[in-house]
């Protein structure tokens, strides 16, 4: 069998299934750019926006001054993260029709099944911290609301970014392992 960008009889099937979707007037995505498959920049970038927005989290969740610099920017970060995940996992869905079935690409394809709701997550954190701080904290009396707000959130995205960065670090270790036990 030859290398996952040549053509194979499972493009052909794509291409019945793209014909098929079309008459729905659904257009399915070809994930490709010169013959060659997106995932692997895809997957780049997500290694690298998940990460950034991990770190951004947990500096604006415990640096107040951070925060006050970055300001929108963090939920912005955070948004970049997020749309990021789901290209990948696309890219990747439809790049895996087109590659060998093999226990290292499934491990990869099911941990990364995981990280859109880390990331979700960790977005609504970023815009809820963000948020709180611009309209919130003045508007809200109670202290102790206040107290919880801040002690609560700050919490919840240190944890929520961890568990992205393991899980972006985890996927990108499975996906090389499927892809280098292979001879390349």
């Amino acid at each position: 069998m030859g290398r996952f960008w040549e053509h194979t009889s499972q493009d052909r099937e794509w291409c019945v299934c793209a014909r098929s979707l079309a008459t729905k007037g659904i257009a399915p995505v070809n994930w490709q750019l010169g013959g060659l498959p997106l995932h692997p920049l895809l997957v780049h970038l997500t290694a690298v926006a998940v990460p950034v927005a991990a770190l951004t989290a947990v500096v604006v969740a415990l640096w107040p001054a951070a925060r006050r610099w970055l300001a929108v920017g963090s939920p912005i970060i955070g948004l970049v993260a997020l749309v990021s995940v789901p290209l990948a996992t696309s890219s990747g869905e439809w790049l895996e029709a087109r590659s060998h079935e093999s226990a290292a690409l499934q491990r990869h394809t099911d941990l990364a099944d995981g990280l859109l709701p880390w990331m979700g997550v960790l977005f609504a954190l970023m815009v809820v911290w963000w948020a709180w701080h611009r309209f919130g904290v003045a508007a809200v009396r109670g202290a102790g609301l206040r107290r919880a707000v801040g002690i609560a959130v700050p919490v919840l995205l240190v944890v929520t970014a961890i568990g992205a960065g393991v899980d972006v670090v985890l996927i990108g270790h499975a996906g090389a392992v499927s892809v280098w036990s292979h001879g390349g």
